[in-house]
């Protein structure tokens, strides 16, 4: 259900940093159009973290209607307070989601124990299915193999996104969880050989502007067609860089943005795109046909 390209969608917002739940509904519907395997409504690119609750939950209620079923909607609710993200979490359930997506607490920096605790107490609290979300480099916090392997013995944890970009864990996890544990991958730039190496798809950054490509470039390295997955994910490649060219989602939403896709609003403390780099993403932009 959970597999090939899922985009980390972005949340469209207005100048004033309004949510445009209309422009969230189409980008919905052009992703169901263009192949996109599945959504994560408010994860990271979707500005979470500036989202107040009934905003996360409105957002989510407007991918689900728009989806209509016809690809899965994951839920990020995550927070650095177990019980907040115990609450987010049962509201996704109650409000349809497919699974939800809970990231690493942030700021805390716990420890192994601590990690485990917390993703068992979520758990517990619900029956909706969890993937795991391990970003050190946003979260200071490494959720180990052996704790993903403690975890993943809990039978609603299906599965993490691992954005480390460290290839050597695909395999160290699926030994230690076994062939059912879903492996997604939450780094663009290293996402085709992570498919390649075993996991089922990718939770994309890239996906939200090359959606049809990006589903193409899944669909191979998860077949484990290494010549087709190279030569689409060259076309990539330029994408996976200029996205991150300052924080995410500050470049890709001022690319839906030049692609007319969404208005150019973004909550701070993130700010938009700086001039300097404006020429450089159009032309990748341009390149790709993009525009």
């Amino acid at each position: 259900m959970f597999q090939g390209s899922i985009v980390a969608l972005v949340t469209p917002m207005a100048e004033d940093g309004r949510v445009d739940y209309a422009a969230l509904e189409e980008l919905v519907q052009w992703h169901v159009a263009e192949g996109t395997d599945g959504i994560v409504a408010v994860g990271t690119t979707g500005e979470s973290a500036t989202l107040e609750s009934h905003e996360h939950m409105r957002v989510l209620d407007s991918c689900l209607r728009a989806s209509a079923g016809r690809i899965p909607v994951i839920a990020g609710s995550g927070s650095n307070s177990t019980s907040h993200a115990i609450a987010l979490t049962r509201l996704a359930q109650s409000r349809g989601a497919a699974a939800a997506l809970v990231v690493t607490p942030y700021y805390n920096k716990p420890t192994q124990e601590g990690l485990y605790q917390h993703f068992r107490a979520i758990a517990e609290a619900v029956s909706l299915p969890l993937i795991l979300y391990n970003v050190p480099s946003r979260c200071a916090v490494d959720m180990l193999p052996g704790t993903i392997a403690r975890l993943a013995e809990i039978k609603n944890i299906i599965g993490i996104k691992e954005a480390t970009g460290k290839l050597d864990r695909v395999k160290e996890i699926r030994d230690d969880c076994g062939g059912n544990f879903l492996l997604l991958s939450g780094d663009d730039a290293t996402a085709k050989e992570f498919m390649l190496a075993g996991g089922q798809g990718v939770i994309s950054v890239t996906a939200n502007v090359a959606p049809k490509l990006m589903h193409a470039m899944s669909v191979a390295a998860c077949a484990g067609n290494r010549s087709q997955a190279d030569i689409l994910n060259q076309r990539l490649a330029e994408l996976h860089k200029n996205l991150f060219l300052e924080s995410n989602p500050i470049p890709v939403k001022w690319a839906l943005t030049e692609m007319g896709r969404i208005p150019p609003g973004i909550r701070l403390p993130l700010t938009r795109l700086a001039p300097s780099h404006h020429d450089l993403l159009r032309n990748t932009l341009r390149s790709m046909a993009i525009l």
